[in-house]
């Protein structure tokens, strides 16, 4: 779980629910992704918690689709969490080639925003919130607010609605989906086609 950088560029803000969120959210990234650069998704969080599975759940879904134009590290199989992040990110920079990594984590916000998943330009601080001391990741951030923050932030992340959790995360899947066929139009072809899921 993350605390987002307040200062993060353009942060927009969509609900899980509203009919037309695939397609703001997939406009949106498709607006932040740079031309033929190859993209990392970093899904964080892990599934010992509801509310912070919310990271590996949308990686199982985004690398169960075979999606061409993303390589996907953290799912329920093989998560990215607190005890591993910074050998993950070691991974990628040596396999991959100035990649432009786009960071999915779960966060705490005020009651009337959770179910929102905001996307920004800038990095975020994966487990700021628990008072953890970790790398800050990404040149986008996707993150999901999963439930109320600023009190018992654990215990919160503990208690949170499965259902909600899978719901975001069913939803944020459709959205790379999206992306991804939009990206092949946009070049032509598929940039990467040999890319494989982690």
């Amino acid at each position: 779980m993350n605390l987002r950088d307040r200062f993060l560029l353009k942060e927009t803000r969509h609900l899980y629910s509203d009919p037309s969120v695939v397609r703001q959210l997939s406009d949106r990234l498709l607006e932040l992704i740079p031309p033929e650069q190859e993209i990392v998704i970093v899904c964080i969080g892990t599934d010992r918690s509801t509310g912070d599975a919310f990271g590996p759940l949308v990686g199982s879904m985004v690398a169960d689709q075979n999606l061409k134009n993303f390589t996907v590290y953290g799912t329920l199989a093989e998560p990215v969490h607190a005890l591993n992040l910074k050998e993950k990110l070691e991974q990628i920079r040596k396999k991959h080639v100035q990649p432009f990594i786009i960071a999915v984590d779960a966060c705490l916000g005020k009651s009337t925003s959770i179910g929102m998943i905001t996307v920004a330009k800038g990095a975020i601080s994966p487990g700021a919130a628990m008072q953890k001391d970790l790398p800050k990741v990404g040149d986008v951030a996707v993150s999901g607010i999963v439930n109320v923050g600023g009190f018992m932030e654990y215990f919160v992340l503990q208690n949170t609605r499965l259902h909600t959790v899978i719901e975001m995360a069913a939803r944020l899947s459709q959205v790379f989906r999206r992306v991804d066929t939009k990206l092949k139009l946009r070049n032509g072809t598929v940039v990467f086609p040999n890319i494989s899921t982690k």
